[in-house]
Parts: structure tokens; C-alpha cells; sequence
């Protein structure tokens, strides 16, 4: 009995010594960390909103970590490239990617060389930048029900631009289509520039894109918005209705902004990093940059991150099979 009871006050004395240095070790590593750069990989030339979170956060952590927060460029492959550089980097909390929408998608379109589920731990939503659907200025659909009854009238009469098949506008009106019951043709664009330009000189009828793409053909006149797609009417352009509100519930787009690392990073590191760019996002500087581009700043737990690409991958991967569609 006492022998028994002594090998039991070792063992819990073994595993409480074991607990402890972990614990240890975790205070550690959040301790010390970061002891040397940083590195945001940037699956994006430069410009653009991607280019510009990365550049803003680096600029508010270098101070804060007293070491270079360098912003690395790496466009190709609808943003493959730049995403399997990092699925192949240390898990060691020194880089971190920037994500968009593709993240979610891409599973659904191509066959990638990492696996997006397994490859990534989630760090924050950074923002979200509501999608709208455009017309342009000499249109006669003046509504989103406008729209919907034309489309409806002649099968694949209405055409709409995208920035090309699988894009983010391609597959936000593949989504529309299917919701709405309608069929429309899509014009494939090398980019949203080019198609916002041929949508501004009624080359195609329609488009749905990001409000910070549009912007500058909506102030222009040339282009006019019908409805934001999302759940609540954008603060920066407060007098749009939703799609709800205009005729079609449940139709809610939008382009969002993160930040993963490589699976692997210790929990302590990615639970800094989360706390540092929860209060990035909240500096009033930054709300402000991100309003000039559009997007408004998000935050939560990497968790609320985990869950929310989740949800983003299952709807596009249903979108995408339901439509049929390819990269091709």
C-alpha cells in the first residue's frame, strides 16, 4: 500500500514538473519573441488592398517588436506562388501571410500543391470589403428587381463582366444566378480594371465587384451602383440598399483580409500575434487607411478566423460544383 501510494505522489510529482517546464517553455517563447525580422508574404504585386494591410501592419509592429516587419511581394498562380512559400516556411511565428478570398476558392478550383485546411493555422480576420452589383451609367435597369425581371424575360440575354473564370466577380455572380434563378453570359476580363472600364462605356451590362475597385468609376458617373451584397448597408456608402432590402434575401458577398502562418506555430506565438493586430486594427490611423480603400477593419479570435474560412470554403466549393466551374 505505501509502496503503491509513493509510486503515485512520484508520478504526479513527475507529470506536475512536466507541466510545469511546459508552460515554461510557453511563457518562453512568447517571451522572446519576436528576436529577429519578421517576414509578410504578400501573394500580390504591389498596390492593391493586400499590398497595403501588409505594408500598414508592418509599419505599426516594427516599433512595437524592435525588429524589421519586412513586406515580401509574391504574385503568380492566382496567388499560389506567394501561398505554398509559406506552406513550406518554419512554423516558427516569422511569416505570416496575407489572405483574401482565393484562399477559400482556390481548393475548389485548382489542384494546389498544399493542402489549405492542413498547411495554415489562422491568426485574424483583418477587414472586409463589401461586393456590389454595378450597372452603368446609361443602363435602363435602375434596381436590382430591374435586373432580376430582364434577366428572367431573356435567358443569357443580360451579360456581365468578371475579371475572368474563378475569379471572386465571376463566382459572386455564378452565386447570384443560382440564388435569383436566372442565367446571365459572363465576359471574361483580364482583370477588373479593363472590365470596369468596358462596363463604364456599356460594353456589358453588368458587373459585381468590390467597392474599392468601383469607386472611382462610380464617382466618375459613368458606373452606378444597384445594391451592396451584404447583410447590412456598408458605412461607406450608407444610402445603398442591401440585396435583401432590393429584392434578393440572402445574397451577401464580400471580399475579406487575413493573416495565417504555417501549421505548427506554437499556440503562444500565434495568440501575440492575434492580440498585437487585434490592436493594429483598432489604432484609429488604420480605420481611417482602410476607409480610403474601402474595407472596414474586423478583428476576433484566431478560432472566429478558423471557423469563418471554413464557411467561406464550403460555399464556393458549392458554388463551384453547382456551376460547373472551371479555370479553364
Amino acid at each position: 500500500m505505501y509502496a503503491s501510494r509513493r509510486r503515485l505522489a512520484l508520478t504526479a510529482a513527475v507529470l506536475g514538473a512536466g507541466l510545469a517546464l511546459a508552460m515554461g517553455t510557453v511563457q518562453a517563447q512568447e517571451d522572446t519573441y519576436p528576436a529577429k525580422a519578421v517576414r509578410i508574404v504578400v501573394p500580390y504585386p504591389v498596390g492593391g488592398f493586400n499590398d497595403t494591410l501588409g505594408r500598414l501592419v508592418a509599419a505599426k509592429l516594427a516599433p512595437k517588436y524592435k525588429q524589421p516587419v519586412i513586406v515580401e511581394n509574391k504574385p503568380g498562380g492566382g496567388t499560389v506562388i506567394g501561398t505554398q512559400s509559406v506552406a513550406m516556411s518554419a512554423p516558427d511565428g516569422y511569416t505570416l501571410l496575407v489572405v483574401q478570398f482565393p484562399f477559400a476558392s482556390n481548393p475548389s478550383l485548382y489542384k494546389l500543391p498544399y493542402d489549405t485546411e492542413k498547411a495554415f493555422t489562422p491568426v485574424v480576420l483583418a477587414g472586409r470589403s463589401p461586393m456590389m452589383l454595378v450597372t452603368h451609367a446609361g443602363s435602363p435597369l435602375h434596381t436590382l428587381k430591374d435586373v432580376l425581371a430582364a434577366a428572367k424575360a431573356r435567358p443569357g440575354g443580360l451579360n456581365y463582366g468578371s475579371s475572368g473564370p474563378g475569379s471572386s466577380n465571376h463566382l459572386a455572380m455564378a452565386l447570384f444566378e443560382s440564388m435569383s434563378g436566372t442565367r446571365m453570359t459572363q465576359v471574361p476580363y483580364k482583370g477588373s480594371t479593363p472590365m470596369l472600364t468596358d462596363l463604364a462605356g456599356a460594353q456589358v451590362d453588368l458587373a459585381v465587384d468590390l467597392l474599392p475597385n468601383a469607386l472611382p468609376f462610380l464617382k466618375s458617373g459613368k458606373v452606378r451602383a444597384l445594391a451592396v451584397a451584404s447583410a447590412a448597408r456598408s458605412p461607406l456608402m450608407p444610402e445603398l440598399p442591401t440585396a435583401a432590402e432590393a429584392g434578393l434575401p440572402g445574397y451577401e458577398v464580400e471580399s475579406w483580409h487575413g493573416f495565417v502562418v504555417p501549421a505548427g506555430t506554437p499556440p503562444a506565438i500565434v495568440d501575440k500575434l492575434n492580440r498585437d493586430l487585434n490592436e493594429v486594427l483598432a489604432m484609429p490611423d488604420i480605420k481611417e487607411a482602410f476607409a480610403q480603400q474601402g474595407v472596414v477593419p474586423d478583428g476576433g479570435t484566431p478560432e472566429d478566423f478558423r471557423r469563418f474560412i471554413a464557411t467561406q470554403v464550403a460555399l464556393w466549393k458549392k458554388v463551384v460544383r453547382d456551376g460547373h466551374i472551371t479555370v479553364e
